[in-house]
């Protein structure tokens, strides 16, 4: 690069009348100013050596049209008329055309001819001096200038700060204003707009305005870098302590799981489509849940709240099966007899077919303990194509198993009816309530009352929940309860049930349950194939009448399981490769007969007579022994009897005593006698008005000396006047009579109604007598009195 030296400084320099015009577009030169410059192009670089070999002067000129190209450059229309003279300093080359100068500012002048014949431009000018005048206001001009330049300079980052103190020195008012000028952030036409202005006066006043604009913009600028600044530091603020807050919960073992958690819970409820109150529930937990820390133990509780709301089964139901004969042919492979039962199922599938909308019915099951009940209630959930669900009410006391717990409490959960309903995953399960007449209630609730609105069609399609608090449609729900009583379920609750009795099967239905359904299942359970283990008919009759004593068939089937395992036992030593089991075996795999006839067991004495009980594990038989020894008018009844039984006693030998002449008996007979009723197995209590007609059959054979009637038995409630009152539990009295071989029973005309209910095989089997008067059951039942002998 090359570069001359400086020209040394003229302190008086005198423009020449011609001279070379340099144009240019984007920078801007003021007089007594020294800037740089860089030039191009080769009229440009032979305008500069020119001028160095020379004097060294040249003059600044702007171009009009910027960024345009000049076709004719000595057209003087095209450039301003008022320009800068200028004396280069120092030259220094970069290129062939290119060359960095350093200029210093002379004057003014104004074009007064463009001249020809250089190949760059020249001009003929007229040097402008600045008139020297100084008054008041110039100088007040000044004064204000420069103060409004020191704030300029106060608030501009990229001017030095010497610039304000330069300032204050300069006595030149046009000077002032042209290096004020040129120091400005101020367009290249409004620093040109001051460059021609000849006025200083005027001058200092129009750069008086660019200043203050100038100081306008600075100060709107600083204010505004005030407020970014401040919001800024509070941005990094929040930023270092949220930072600081992740590395305290990373520390902690905490993350942000929550929020993702609180997201998919918002998903969870849009997705489930919950009713509006439940939906409006769902999201105002959501919201508290939002605000919680997730180490709150409240976080926890409203996190399972919403576990519970976005699992139930709102609208998700399964589709009934209306198929009628497929029902049928489900409920008879699955159970044996229980044709009351079956009937009415076939029947609600029949009305729910034509009648989709009904609301369902709630069945009650009530039969003595291995009849069926639990398991046909899987097969009407089969026979439906609904899911099953059971709970035991067996023992609950507390009302909060049903409704559930508020969610006040620690731990709390929804009731049992929910948390199946949840497990179901439908809203129209067919929902068994096993042991109903169990349900006790004490200092926690009553659950029965509970369970009236669970159990009404009326009110269950709004049931509500302590823990959920909104309402819960069960009006879908197929309700299905069991009980072995029904004088324990309080009336109301009975009165919502609609009752079903399963009392207990005959021998041969015993026979067909055992071949169809429970040898096949112990067979299975005990690892043997259907080849290896026989049971002959006469077999499952003698366990039947030998080995158990029940109206069900729960019995039945532990004793074919110890016959299985016992054969099973044989077939792994290696002894045998099957067997088949008849009445003879029985002893080698159950023991010695455990079952006595009652029948056998009878005495032919007088004073004993066989009457029918009721049970809530099904029918049995019931003896009643009477005897009298020397005394006084004295009655003794033991064998735990209740009151009700005390006082049937008590009736049964008024009448005797009130009609002794009538019956055969002295009229003074218990003046010096004491009579003893006794019942057997006095370690159960009974009780009950049914043992009427025994306990005055019992007297009557006593007194009288006449034995009553070979394999008889009867039922029947006794009045003063002898008439004879109907009885309950007919069917499972004589179902339990037929299986101990009875041949003929006693009943009140008004039981016979109730016969139809029992098996048409065991109404063939037995004869039965049906009687309104006392004295009709004494001919009926005694035999005639012996002969004496003298």
């Amino acid at each position: 690069m090359a570069e001359q030296a400086p020209h040394e400084e003229l302190k008086v320099v005198r423009i020449p009348e011609v001279l070379p015009l340099l144009p240019i577009e984007t920078a801007f030169v003021f007089p007594k100013m020294i800037f740089p410059l860089e030039v191009s192009g080769k009229p440009s670089i032979t305008l500069i050596d020119e001028a160095m070999a020379g004097d060294r002067l040249i003059g600044i000129v702007m171009l009009k049209h910027k960024n345009e190209a000049v076709e004719d450059q000595h057209r003087k229309e095209d450039y301003y008329s008022i320009g800068t003279s200028v004396a280069i300093v120092r030259m220094a080359k970069t290129a062939d055309n290119k060359a960095q100068l350093l200029l210093q500012g002379i004057g003014r002048f104004r074009i007064i001819e463009i001249l020809k014949g250089k190949p760059y431009l020249q001009a003929r000018v007229e040097n402008i001096e600045d008139q020297e005048v100084k008054d008041i206001e110039i100088e007040a001009l000044m004064a204000n200038l420069v103060g409004l330049f020191d704030r300029i300079v106060k608030l501009s980052p990229f001017l030095p700060q010497d610039f304000a103190a330069m300032a204050k020195t300069i006595t030149d008012p046009g000077v002032l204003a042209d290096l004020i000028a040129s120091v400005i952030n101020a367009a290249i036409e409004e620093k040109h707009k001051i460059l021609e202005i000849l006025d200083v006066k005027e001058r200092l006043r129009e750069v008086t305005r660019l200043v203050n604009h100038q100081v306008e913009i600075l100060e709107l600028g600083s204010k505004i870098q005030s407020q970014v600044k401040d919001d800024m530091d509070k941005s990094q603020r929040d930023y270092y302590l949220r930072q600081q807050l992740c590395a305290i919960r990373k520390e902690l073992g905490e993350t942000d799981d929550e929020k993702v958690e609180i997201e998919e819970y918002r998903a969870k409820i849009e997705k489930k489509n919950l009713p509006d109150e439940a939906k409006k529930e769902a999201e105002r937990e959501l919201a508290r849940l939002a605000k919680m820390h997730p180490s709150s133990a409240e976080y926890t509780v409203a996190a399972t709240y919403l576990d519970w709301m976005t699992a139930l089964p709102w609208n998700e139901r399964t589709e009934d099966n209306l198929d009628i004969r497929k029902a049928r042919r489900v409920l008879n492979e699955d159970h044996y007899g229980l044709e009351k039962a079956k009937k009415r199922v076939i029947e609600y599938l029949a009305v729910r077919k034509l009648k989709p909308d009904t609301k369902g019915p709630i069945l009650c099951f009530v039969g003595p303990p291995g009849t069926g009940k639990t398991s046909l209630g899987h097969s009407i959930g089969r026979a439906l194509g609904r899911k099953f669900i059971r709970i035991s009410l067996g023992g609950i006391h507390d009302e909060a198993e049903i409704r559930g717990h508020r969610r006040t409490y620690v731990g709390a959960l929804p009731g049992r009816i929910i948390q199946g309903i949840r497990r179901a995953e439908s809203n129209n399960p067919v929902f068994m309530l096993d042991e109903i007449d169990k349900v006790g209630s004490d200092f926690r609730g009553d659950p029965s009352s509970a369970l009236l609105e669970v159990l009404d069609p009326e009110q269950n399609f709004s049931f509500s929940d302590h823990y959920l608090d909104v309402p819960f449609d069960l009006s879908h729900v197929m309700f299905i309860t069991t009980a072995n009583i029904l004088e324990t379920i309080p009336p109301a609750l009975r009165d919502r049930l609609e009752v079903i009795e399963l009392p207990g099967y005959t021998i041969d239905e015993k026979i067909r349950i055992a071949q169809r359904y429970l040898i096949p299942r112990q067979t299975e359970a005990n690892g043997l194939k259907p080849e290896q283990i026989r049971f002959t008919k006469s077999a499952i009759s003698s366990i039947i009448a030998g080995y158990t004593r029940e109206a069900g068939v729960r019995n039945l089937e532990r004793e074919l399981a110890s016959i299985c395992r016992g054969v099973a036992s044989q077939i792994a030593e290696g002894t045998t490769e099957k067997a088949t089991v008849t009445a003879r075996d029985l002893h080698r795999f159950l023991g010695p007969v455990r079952m006595a006839s009652e029948a056998a067991a009878r005495t032919a004495k007088p004073g004993v007579v066989m009457g029918l009980a009721w049970t809530p594990t099904g029918g049995d038989l019931l003896f009643i022994e009477a005897t009298a020894m020397k005394g006084k008018k004295g009655l003794t009844l033991t064998g735990q009897l209740g009151d009700v039984m005390k006082e049937s006693a008590t009736a049964a030998l008024s009448f005797i005593r009130a009609n002794a002449e009538e019956l055969g008996i002295a009229k003074d007979f218990f003046e010096e006698v004491d009579i003893h009723i006794h019942v057997p197995s006095g370690a159960i209590p009974k009780d009950g008005p049914s043992a009427g007609v025994t306990m005055l059959t019992a007297l009557t054979s006593l007194l009288t000396n006449r034995t009553v009637k070979k394999d008889l038995a009867m039922t029947g409630e006794i009045t003063l006047r002898g008439l004879v009152l109907p009885v309950g539990g007919i069917k499972e009295k004589v179902l339990a009579a037929h299986r101990a071989g009875v041949k003929t029973i006693i009943l009140p005309r008004w039981n016979k109604k109730d016969l139809e209910d029992v098996p048409a095989k065991v109404r063939k089997e037995i004869t039965f007598h049906y009687v309104d008067e006392m004295l009709e059951v004494l001919r009926l039942a005694l035999d005639k009195a012996p002969e004496s002998s003298e």
